[in-house]
């Protein structure tokens, strides 16, 4: 039996993995967050554990688990300086407390998006791939300094096992976050000369990946996403809907005009966003970390898009 201490235990990826855990009742699982989940499993704990302060020490200190997995993160509308107390200072916190008290394994999941959204992205991002981020993107920045603090802490300290898991966005029943909101649209919005792939994970298939990353699986750094990927044209013919493209310069120019009015909260920032996403090789995934997803990023798609009734 091995104890499991979760961060961020509250949103829908620490449920689900939460469920998970429970279902395979083989270890003690310590749940923690801001407030418990309403549908906090039989026979997990709860802490309550803010990762901007002390309590990751406080926490970690007093359940001495074997192995931690940092879920805790903001993926969403707020200032930049929440989300950097969150994502940078959070990590910073988590990963000092892991050092300090002797855990054994830290389970970190990360993004795509520490990539960065560049032009010269290779068409699959592989994990050997530098870590660009984006200054003017606050969720591809600070994930990008967490990477960096990681790193640094395998050179300074290898006795700590790291298993580092690149996310594409993930998809299950009934989510619904910044991404989804943008296929709610009656139109899909698209750069011309960019079709910007999505890759998708299923929950469950994330929660799966990171019991495994827990327990039996080998440390090292894996982009997590379903096999293949989906272009806005795929994305659009699924849900009935039109495609509205627009020329980089004037999607920049409208944004520039619209949100110093309060008419969008996207600046021209976002169209490299829409351009550029990161697309990720999902192969040592497979083939080293030894999980083969069980919904490619298609069917998860159509999944959640069932679910929306869409």
């Amino acid at each position: 039996m091995t104890r499991i201490l979760i961060t961020g235990a509250a949103g829908a990826v620490g449920r689900a993995l939460l469920s998970q855990l429970a279902s395979a009742g083989e270890h003690e699982v310590i749940a923690t967050d801001l407030a418990a989940p309403s549908d906090l499993p039989d026979g997990v704990k709860f802490a309550p554990l803010d990762v901007r302060g002390q309590d990751p020490d406080t926490v970690i200190a007093a359940h001495q688990p074997e192995v931690v997995i940092h879920l805790a993160s903001i993926v969403g509308h707020t200032t930049r300086e929440f989300a950097y107390s969150v994502d940078v200072t959070g990590s910073q916190n988590v990963i000092a407390a892991c050092l300090k008290h002797g855990v054994r394994r830290l389970v970190v999941t990360s993004s795509g998006a520490a990539y960065g959204y560049h032009p010269d992205n290779p068409e699959w991002l592989k994990e050997t791939d530098a870590l660009r981020g984006n200054a003017e993107f606050a969720y591809a920045d600070h994930k990008r300094q967490v990477e960096e603090m990681l790193a640094q802490t395998r050179r300074d300290h290898s006795h700590l096992e790291q298993v580092i898991l690149r996310v594409g966005t993930v998809l299950g029943a009934g989510l619904e976050n910044q991404i989804t909101a943008l296929f709610h649209k009656p139109r899909l919005l698209a750069v011309t000369g960019s079709d910007s792939p999505f890759v998708f994970i299923w929950t469950q298939d994330l929660a799966r990946i990171l019991h495994r990353a827990a327990t039996d699986g080998p440390a090292g750094i894996f982009n997590v996403a379903g096999n293949g990927a989906l272009g806005i044209p795929d994305l659009a013919q699924r849900l009935g809907k039109p495609v509205l493209r627009l020329p980089p310069a004037l999607l920049k120019l409208a944004l520039a005009v619209a949100k110093p009015l309060k008419l969008s909260r996207y600046g021209p920032e976002q169209v490299r966003f829409l351009q550029y996403r990161p697309v990720l090789d999902n192969a040592a995934l497979k083939t080293v970390f030894g999980y083969e997803p069980e919904l490619s990023s298609a069917e998860t798609f159509d999944l959640w898009r069932k679910a929306a009734g869409l």
